[in-house]
Parts: structure tokens; C-alpha cells; sequence
């Protein structure tokens, strides 16, 4: 940003508010004025017989923006006005600018005065435009434009203002906004450098780095960058960066170009005259070559030995016309749930497609041996008769024979495999029941929660497999197997954040990364130099930040972080983490967010949030959940993260099997409790409470069993575990899970007593239902039931759907909407203003 400041602040402080009805602008951003010249007249008249006028210069086009251009602050007189200095000869165009926030809803006139003519842009759209000259201050009226606050929303208003020479009054200024008379004492803030709140916008869009990849020799580095502007404008690319010294190679490669195996080389697809060509780019002679012309279009893997490319393709599946259709298996409800992929290889040299499977079961390809000899794969097969419904094979094809090698025969609970770097043992990813429960280690809980994803090994000769994460909390994925330095890599759900492990196998132990960042999106590790590496994180007030790493020194450096500027103008709450030990002796973790500006002598109203699924609430800005959105509106927000979730060891997350809320809402229950005891700036008699999914069943379900919450909001949640089991997608499937070893006909009181349904009567808590009307996962019924019941029973309930929209609300409109409603609903309850909610949804009669 360039600035000038070449005025004194006279003003008091830009936060200052004002409890009465009126407030003048005192201050503006001006940028230099831009001289604007009549255009040249061919004709005394244009081609509809009109005489040119200086409105016509009103219209010219500038960018609105003060970002990239330097400006000054400006000082209003006593009288309210900013002088600006008259035009000579020509014309002069002026920007102001100056923001507008209001603490809680409310209606408005924005007053804007001057001689001269004008346009007022509020957030970059026109709302009135003067176009006539008066020739005295004393004949000028204010123009009124009507505006509508959300509550700590920030409102940018541009005033373009044009002087001529011929104007006989001075170039002057004046602004105010006045609430209407329903609004009088809401306060609100207006001024140029007001610090912003972060908005459901931020966590949308903006520039951030996507991902981050290196080449096998550590010399070259991809940088992915997305700049996403609005719904419909979005810009992404890849640099081409040489490590050592970070000189730029290339400023746009193809966004589908990715690493070679072994030649630290680039590849990428571009369209050709009948099919696809392969394109190699060296970044050491700077030469492009096409390898291969028409080739197979979709998805490959490249061979290590860089001599022929594994596609994954699918057969269609069977089609049922007509009006009726006989479902064969539960999944058959789903879309292409019946297609079923197969293995092609094609060899570079000969430009042969050779099929490698072929078979009723679908064949997914997990790894290829480092001397290409060998793939390693799996199937599955449905096994509906006992949960979790399927089992899976992990096989080994060899190239040169085209014979299979059973390694595991139909592991219910195995997920992945990878080859070492020396080919004599894999890497295993699955389930703590994998393997007959080897990795299980979830103290007297019978039953693992199967999200809670470990890693075992495997030796090749012996066919004997190791848990190497039994005692080991985070759960885990794969990265890589270093060839180098002989270690595993290990991307981690690690409490709240998300880590990057090291795992030596000869020591048998792990080893976290020192990274700057809380949670980490993407990393990338040299294959034949570990010593490098280079990642992408984000944090509570952070996103899209890209680092290299210097294994030896443990450091990293900056390389990018393009939403910086963007939230520098942002006022973010205080986060930290807040803890406290259960009845029970369990220690459960949670954060709290502040308002940005608390003031520990005041109340706050509180909100509580807790997890969705079995995946604990991670630390982001990014998500419409985020603890700092909420905060923003004057809210203290407690994250909390109960019993059941993943990533704080197996018996913690052990307690989501079979319990459907038992410990969950006893922790959120407690710790809220707990939370307002310890904070004596908490109202506690307006504390609100929010989930979606698996969150939103909780929220439903905590109104059974509590009284504390003054509203609640709950976004596709389960009301009936039962019919849940049986209408969703994937209900009986994530029961497998959540009910392991449990049906509606042997366990019927944990399918009923533990949802809100069967105990509507209890509740008496305000209740906002959300639900997109196309959610394939929870389906909406699950909202209708409990809204029904609870209109039936004369509670306070309200019920929004959300047209078209699936578990998540996907389009970005909707969700404003979606997100306001919500908003507006804590706001009537937590925040004894209604005026918001009500101007969403006025009162109608049956």
C-alpha cells in the first residue's frame, strides 16, 4: 500500500462510536486528483441531437480501488466540509473514501453534500449520482441514500467527486449517516482507517498459495498460486522457481504440470489433433519437448522407470431404463456406484494400451515398485451381511509375468499400501481393527473408532505386520517414503492442528517437523535430497502462507504469503487455548476467541462449537465456522473439542463408537459450565451453541439433556439416528463406525433415546434448523421430523432450507444468506436484537 499522511490526525480515535443520532465524516482518504479534458467535438451535437455536458465527465471510468494507489487523509473542518482545490482550467476528478460500520443492525441515511458533482459508491456499487453544478453552498441539499448494516459488517463508501473550471462554488465535501428513528442508539463507526472485521468474504476468497512441489533433486520448485476475486473471477497459475537462490525459471507454467519421478523433469498433457500430446520441460536446458503425441486422455501415474504411464479407467455400470428400478445393494442409490475401474498400462515406446485388469470388482492402484517391475494394488468387494460392509485385497501384480500375489486377503478395515524405497517392505494405512486388531490401543472400549486412521509395516519376505502407531495419538496419511534418508513421512491430524511427522524405522521413532505453521496443507519433500523440503500452512489468522525448510538448520523461510495484505486491515479476536479436566479425570482441550476489541469489564454473549463427524475443529480462518467470523460480532467463542474425536489418541476417540453423544454432550455440558465460571466477562445467560452434520445432531441432542443455551443452531443434523441409518447415502456405513456391531433391531435405545426426536419434549431452548434440500448425506428429513415435533409441542423453533444446495452450501450466495440467517438468529437471542432477524424474515400469518 502507498500512503501519504501529510495531514496532523486531528481526529480522535477512528473506533471512536457515537451513541446519538448523527455523525459527521471528519476525515477521508483522497487520492491526487486526476485532470480530465472535454473530449475533442466533430459535431456541436451527437448522433441523438444532444449537446455534450459535463455530466458526461461524471461518468468517466476510474478504479475505485485505494490499495494500489497512493492517497492522503484529509481533515473536515469544523463545519463538517473537506476543501479541495478548484480546477484552473480543465477538469479535476476527486476520490474520497471513508468506511462505515454499525455495532448491530440497523437503517440509515447517508448524507452527502456538495456544489459540485458527485457519484457515492457503497462497496463498489453506484447509489446516486449528481449531475448538476449549483453556484452556491447555500442552494445545496444533501443527497439521502438509504442504507441497511449488518452488524459489524464494513461498508466502503467511495465518493467521486468532479470540478470543473466554470463552477462558480469552491470544491467542497460533507458526509453524514444518521440512523433511522427505529435506530437512534445503535452506535456505529465511521472512518477512514477503521481497522476491518474479518468477513464470510475472507474466508472465500482471496489470494493464497494452493500447493507447493518440489523436484526429485531439490533444485526446482512449483509454486501454485490461486487468486480467487469473486464467484466468477478467479485466476490460478504455477511458478517455476529454482531453489538456492530463488530465481524465477519460469512465471507460468501449466497449472497441470507436475514432477517426473526421477528426472526432475516437468510433464504435462495439451490438447492434440485427435486425442492428448505428453509435453517434458527441462528446467536445466530450458527445452520443450513433445514425447508422445495422441495419447490416452485421463488420469495416469508414471512409472519410476519414466518408460510407460498407468491409467486408471472405469467401465460404465450397468443402466437400469424404465420407471422402476430393483436396487441390488444398499449403495446402489448412489450415482456410479456401479461403474468399476480397471488398470491400463501403456507403454511409451510401442504406444500400446495394454489392459491389466478386467473383472467384476473395481482394482485401484496404490504404488508401483522403484524398479517399475512390480504394482501394488487393491479390490474390494461388498460383504453387507456384517459391518463395515466391505472388505479389500491388497495384491501385487508383476509386469513381467502378469501374475497376481495375494498379500492381504479381505481386510475389512485396511485402507492404503506403499512400497520402501528398497522394495522389501510396505507402509500399511488403515484402521486400529486392521489386521485383527494389532494397532488397537483404546483401553476398555471394545470397539476402535475406524476414522482414527494408523500405520503399520509390512515385510515383504516374512509377510509379518508391524502397528508402528499404536502408541503414537495423531492419526495419519502417507506422504512419502524418503529413498535417501530412509525415513516415513507423515501427514497427521495432531489434536487441533495438522503436523508433519518423521518417522525413522530403525529407530522406531516419530519425530514432529518444527513448522511455522499450525496446520499445513501441502508439503512437498526432495526424494533424493530430504534435506529439503517446502510446505504450505495456515492458522487462526493465517491461509495460503507458502515456507521452505531447512531440514539440517530446522528453519523455515518465507516465500509467499499473498493474503497478508488483505488481512493486515483486518482486526483479528485474541485466541488461546483453554483446557479443563472432566468429571471423569479426562483432560479436554479447546481454544477460546475474543471479540477484537474486548474490554474484560464488559458481558459478552458466548457461543460454543464443536466438531462435525469425528474430526476435531481445526485452527483456520477459512472455514464458515471459523471462531473468528463469530467472533467478529461481538461474540467470545469457546471451541471445544469432546470426547470422540480423532487425533488425541485411540481411547479418546474410542468414545464415539457405540455412545452417539454420551460422553460428547457431557463434555460440551460441563465444559461450557466450567468455561463461564472461569471468565467472569461471559453472560451466561446468553450463551448459544452451533454444529453442523454430526454437530448439528449434537446441537439438536444437547437441547434434550440441558437448559444453559439461550438459542441453538443446527446445520443438516440428525434427529433420528435410526432413519439416518437407513435414508443417507452413507448412513448405514458411517454407523459401521459409529454404531459398530450395532442395529436399529438389537441396540433400538441407542437409535432413539440418543436422538432429539424421541426427546422433543424436552427441549425448550430456541432452535434454528438449517438444511439443504438436496443433501444426499443427512437428508433433510432429518430437520422436518424434529421441526414438525417441536411445532406440535409449541416451541421456539425455526426451520430454513436451503434450495438446491447439498450437506454443504456450495454456493456462495446461498451461503451469505444461509450464514446472515444464522447470525441474525443469535443476534435476536444472545444479543436482544431482533431487528435483523426481523427484517430477514418478517412476521407472517398462517
Amino acid at each position: 500500500m502507498k500512503k501519504r499522511l501529510i495531514l496532523p490526525a486531528l481526529l480522535l480515535c477512528a473506533g471512536m462510536s457515537l451513541q446519538a443520532q448523527q455523525q459527521q465524516a471528519s476525515a477521508f482518504y483522497l487520492r491526487p486528483a486526476v485532470s480530465l479534458r472535454a473530449p475533442l467535438q466533430g459535431d456541436s451535437i451527437n448522433f441523438t441531437g444532444d449537446k455534450f455536458a459535463m455530466k458526461e465527465l461524471l461518468k468517466t471510468k476510474v478504479n475505485l480501488d485505494f490499495d494500489s494507489y497512493t492517497y492522503d487523509r484529509v481533515e473536515a473542518d469544523t463545519a463538517g466540509y473537506v476543501r479541495v482545490a478548484r480546477a484552473d482550467r480543465d477538469n479535476l476528478l476527486y476520490l474520497f473514501a471513508t468506511n462505515l460500520r454499525a455495532e448491530h443492525f440497523m437503517k440509515g441515511k447517508l448524507k452527502v453534500s456538495s456544489p459540485v458533482r458527485f457519484e457515492v459508491f457503497v462497496n463498489g456499487v453506484s447509489k446516486h449520482v449528481k449531475d448538476a453544478a449549483q453556484d452556491s453552498l447555500s442552494q445545496v441539499h444533501p443527497a439521502e441514500i438509504s442504507l441497511r448494516l449488518e452488524p459489524e459488517a464494513d461498508n466502503e463508501i467511495v465518493i467521486k467527486l468532479l470540478a470543473s473550471a466554470d463552477d462558480k462554488a469552491e470544491p467542497v465535501l460533507k458526509c453524514t449517516f444518521e440512523g433511522d428513528k427505529d435506530f437512534e442508539n445503535v452506535p456505529f463507526h465511521m472512518a477512514p482507517d477503521l481497522k476491518r472485521r474479518l468477513s464470510l468474504y475472507n474466508t472465500a476468497f482471496g489470494q493464497k498459495v494452493y500447493s507447493v512441489s518440489l523436484s526429485p533433486d531439490g533444485k526446482y520448485l512449483l509454486t501454485y498460486y490461486w487468486d480467487n476475486y469473486s464467484t466468477k473471477r478467479s485466476r490460478t497459475w504455477q511458478e517455476l522457481t529454482e531453489v538456492k537462490t530463488g530465481r524465477m525459471i519460469h512465471p507460468n507454467v501449466p497449472t497441470n504440470a507436475r514432477w517426473m519421478p526421477v528426472s526432475s523433469k516437468l510433464y504435462y498433457t495439451v490438447t492434440g489433433d485427435e486425442k492428448n500430446d505428453l509435453i517434458v520441460f527441462d528446467p536445466a536446458t530450458m527445452r520443450e519437448e513433445t514425447v508422445m503425441a495422441n495419447l490416452p486422455e485421463g488420469r495416469f501415474t508414471w512409472s519410476p522407470t519414466e518408460d510407460y504411464l498407468i491409467y486408471s479407467s472405469s467401465d460404465e455400470g450397468e443402466k437400469v431404463s424404465g420407471p422402476l428400478k430393483r436396487m441390488l445393494m444398499p449403495d446402489d442409490r448412489i450415482p456410479g456406484s456401479r461403474n468399476r475401474s480397471y488398470l491400463v498400462k501403456y507403454d511409451l515406446k510401442t504406444g500400446v494400451s495394454e489392459r491389466l485388469t478386467y473383472g467384476s470388482r473395481p482394482v485401484y492402484l496404490n504404488d508401483i515398485s522403484w524398479d517399475g517391475a512390480k504394482l501394488l494394488c487393491t479390490t474390494s468387494k461388498p460383504n453387507i451381511t456384517k459391518c463395515p460392509y466391505s472388505l479389500t485385497t491388497l495384491f501385487e501384480i508383476d509386469l513381467n509375468t502378469m501374475k497376481a500375489d495375494t498379500l492381504v486377503r479381505e481386510d475389512a478395515y485396511l485402507n492404503s499400501a506403499s512400497y520402501s524405497p528398497d522394495n522389501r517392505q510396505l507402509v500399511l494405512i488403515g484402521s486400529p481393527e486392521a489386521f485383527g486388531g494389532i494397532g488397537k490401543n483404546c483401553g476398555s472400549h471394545p470397539i476402535a473408532n475406524d476414522f482414527d486412521t494408523q500405520a503399520f509395516l509390512m515385510d515383504l519376505t516374512t509377510k509379518e505386520i508391524t502397528p508402528i502407531t499404536r502408541d503414537f495419538n495423531p492419526s495419519v496419511s502417507l506422504l512419502q517414503w524418503n529413498r535417501t534418508d530412509g525415513c516415513i513421512y507423515f501427514n497427521t491430524t495432531d489434536k487441533d492442528c495438522q503436523h508433519i511427522y518423521r518417522y525413522t524405522p530403525k529407530k522406531g521413532t516419530f519425530e514432529m517437523l518444527p513448522l511455522a505453521e499450525d496446520v499445513i496443507s501441502s508439503f512437498t519433500l526432495a526424494d533424493k535430497a530430504p534435506q529439503v523440503a517446502a510446505y504450505v500452512g495456515g492458522g487462526n489468522t493465517s491461509t495460503g502462507v507458502a515456507y521452505l525448510y531447512d531440514g539440517k538448520k530446522q528453519t523455515s523461510k518465507l516465500l509467499a504469503n499473498p493474503m497478508q495484505k488483505t488481512l493486515d486491515k483486518i482486526e483479528f479476536g485474541r485466541m488461546e487455548e483453554w483446557n479443563f479436566t472432566a468429571s471423569d479425570g479426562t483432560t479436554i482441550e479447546g481454544m477460546m476467541c475474543l471479540p477484537p476489541d474486548f474490554d474484560p469489564e464488559k458481558k459478552y454473549p458466548l457461543i460454543v462449537y464443536y466438531y462435525g463427524g469425528t474430526t476435531p475443529t481445526t485452527r483456520g480462518m477459512t472455514s464458515p465456522y471459523s471462531p473468528q467470523l463469530f467472533a467478529s460480532r461481538d461474540y467470545v467463542v469457546y471451541v471445544i473439542q469432546p470426547s470422540g474425536t480423532i487425533g488425541y489418541g485411540q481411547e479418546f476417540s474410542a468414545r464415539h463408537v457405540n455412545a452417539w453423544g454420551d460422553y460428547t454432550a457431557d463434555n460440551i455440558i460441563e465444559g461450557t459450565k466450567k468455561f463461564c465460571e472461569a471468565h467472569p466477562f461471559v453472560n451466561a445467560e446468553r450463551i448459544g451453541c452451533l454444529g453442523a452434520s454430526y454437530g448439528g445432531f449434537m446441537t439438536m441432542y444437547l437441547q434434550t439433556k440441558t437448559d444453559i443455551f439461550a438459542a441453538a443452531a443446527s446445520h443438516a443434523g440428525i434427529s433420528n439416528v435410526t432413519s439416518y441409518w437407513g435414508e443417507g447415502y452413507w448412513g448405514y456405513s458411517y454407523n459401521a463406525i459409529a454404531a459398530a456391531g450395532s442395529y436399529p433391531w438389537s441396540q433400538p435405545d441407542l437409535f432413539t433415546k440418543h436422538g432429539a426426536l424421541f426427546n422433543a419434549d424436552k427441549i425448550h431452548t430456541p432452535l434454528l434448523l438449517l438444511h439443504g434440500t438436496a443433501d444426499t448425506n443427512v437428508p433433510i428429513g432429518e430437520s422436518i421430523q424434529l421441526y414438525n415435533a417441536l411445532k406440535i409441542l409449541g416451541r421456539t423453533v425455526e426451520f430454513i432450507t436451503v434450495d438446491g444446495e447439498n450437506h454443504f452450501i456450495a454456493d456462495y450466495d446461498k451461503r451469505v444468506q444461509w450464514h446472515n440467517s444464522i447470525m441474525a438468529w443469535f443476534a435476536k437471542w444472545l444479543q436482544d436484537s431482533p431487528e435483523w432477524w426481523n427484517d430477514l424474515y418478517p412476521e407472517r400469518h398462517w
